[in-house]
């Protein structure tokens, strides 16, 4: 039987990210965010520290597509993810843009994993009832 992975809450500043609900809360509120800022939120926060490409994004964020706009799609949902964030690209405290290459998310991330879902086993599998 497959087993299910367990996925992580990201914590940032007042922020976390639910990566299995694909949901943004501010201090436990949740905040409206468009799907592709949300995938590179996950993306970016759970890579901390670490840079990612344009085009280790480009896969992530359009995997198996070919997007024409590519370049113009990962501008705008950096900029709309810095507006859900109230982060600067000049004064960044959150995404890091590293010219030419890619971005970096520079905050300090705590991943979280909750307590498995009744009826499933911390391994994934279901439990005999």
């Amino acid at each position: 039987m497959a087993s299910l992975s367990p996925q992580p809450i990201l914590r940032f500043g007042p922020f976390e990210v639910d990566v299995y609900a694909g949901e943004l809360r501010r201090n436990g509120a949740k905040v409206h965010i468009q799907d592709k800022p949300l995938r590179l939120l996950e993306v970016l926060a759970g890579s901390h520290g670490k840079l990612i490409t344009r085009e280790e994004l480009h896969t992530a964020l359009w995997p198996g597509q070919t997007f024409v706009e590519y370049e113009d799609g990962l501008n705008t949902a950096v900029k709309k993810l810095r507006e859900t964030l109230s982060d600067r690209p000049e004064k960044p405290r959150f995404i890091e843009t590293v010219p030419r290459r890619g971005y970096r998310f520079i905050a300090p991330v705590q991943e979280v994993f909750d307590a498995p879902a009744a009826g499933l086993k911390a391994d994934g599998d279901l439990e005999p009832i």
